[in-house]
């Protein structure tokens, strides 16, 4: 087979591909993955949206945005039910990706591999400015990244950290106001630097 008819015969089937929201707090990630989800389904495409299990501010069996938008979703252990769950869909979105296991970045690229769009939003640092679960690792494989921004409560600048006001120091806290707020740069290395 000639070059160009392989081209041709791989272009007509279905081309899977990982994209990543991520950003801070407050930035707009779960609502710009409610957004992609909804185009999705006004093109008939079955999509099928998880989150994991631990998850449950909002609300246990959907996807919910801090402007209170929501979708239907399925909550999970592991990201490896996420392969089980999703066998005839065309779109995965899979929201707070930090939370999952480190399995996550295999799943997607198991996923994208059959021809499924996987949309991914979640942390990419967590309280300490450090790299999220296994946001990394999706950043490294994903075709498509989108990095939101909130806006620093302190300056107004573009917000990229998510600052902790309360003492827990675990880095799994699951919060809201009460709990973060989104700083710039400055801000947030003003503060540590305290």
């Amino acid at each position: 087979m000639l070059f160009s008819e392989q081209y041709f015969n791989r272009r007509d089937r279905q081309t899977g591909s990982i994209e990543v929201i991520c950003g801070s707090m407050f930035s707009g990630k779960t609502e710009e993955l409610i957004r992609r989800m909804r185009r999705a389904q006004f093109a008939k495409l079955p999509v099928e949206i998880f989150k994991p299990s631990i998850d449950i501010r909002y609300a246990e069996k959907e996807v919910v945005s801090h402007d209170s938008n929501s979708i239907p979703s399925t909550p999970v252990n592991h990201s490896s039910a996420i392969l089980l769950l999703g066998s005839d869909i065309k779109v995965v979105g899979i929201d707070e990706a930090q939370f999952f296991d480190d399995e996550l970045p295999n799943v997607c690229t198991k996923l994208a591999n059959r021809g499924v769009r996987v949309i991914a939003a979640g942390l990419d640092m967590d309280f300490q400015g450090k790299p999220f679960g296994p946001i990394p690792a999706l950043l490294a494989i994903a075709e498509h990244i989108t990095k939101v921004h909130a806006v620093c409560v302190r300056c107004g600048a573009p917000a990229t950290y998510s600052h902790r006001i309360t003492a827990d120091e675990n880095v799994l806290l699951l919060g809201e106001k009460e709990s973060y707020e989104p700083l710039c740069r400055y801000c947030y290395s003003d503060i540590q630097d305290i």
